[in-house]
């Protein structure tokens, strides 16, 4: 596995971290996912990973903070911006954006440029 797959395998972890911050991954949301899925060049990995997680019942936060530790590694990518706004398609799928699935995405590019920073003042 190339770390391009497991990177969206990731993104499919923090896709579920999201639908399931308020709970329960609803409808709307796999279909949301589906719908960003279509014609994407990882779409088998990113579902793959969603429904992997779906399947265990993984925690939401449990789901984030290893999809987190591993961008953390991965370092700095432009397409962790197509992250985001995946996330924010998916959290806003089902009667919106809720404050878990909204703790969710604004934790993700906190954590990241923290870790980040602290890399770079590493380097100084």
């Amino acid at each position: 596995m190339t770390d391009q797959e497991k990177l969206y395998e990731i993104l499919g972890e923090l896709l579920y971290a999201v639908a399931k911050a308020d709970g329960v991954v609803q409808q709307e949301e796999k279909e949301a996912l589906k719908n960003l899925l279509h014609n994407h060049g990882w779409a088998y990995e990113v579902n793959w990973s969603f429904e992997y997680e779906q399947s265990k019942n993984t925690d939401a936060l449990e789901a984030y903070k290893k999809a987190i530790s591993f961008c953390q590694h991965y370092g700095p990518s432009p397409v962790y911006q197509e992250f985001i706004e995946a996330m924010n398609i998916v959290a806003a799928a089902a009667n919106g954006t809720d404050e878990h699935e909204e703790a969710i995405i604004s934790s993700f590019s906190k954590d990241l440029i923290s870790r980040f920073h602290r890399d770079m003042d590493l380097r100084d």
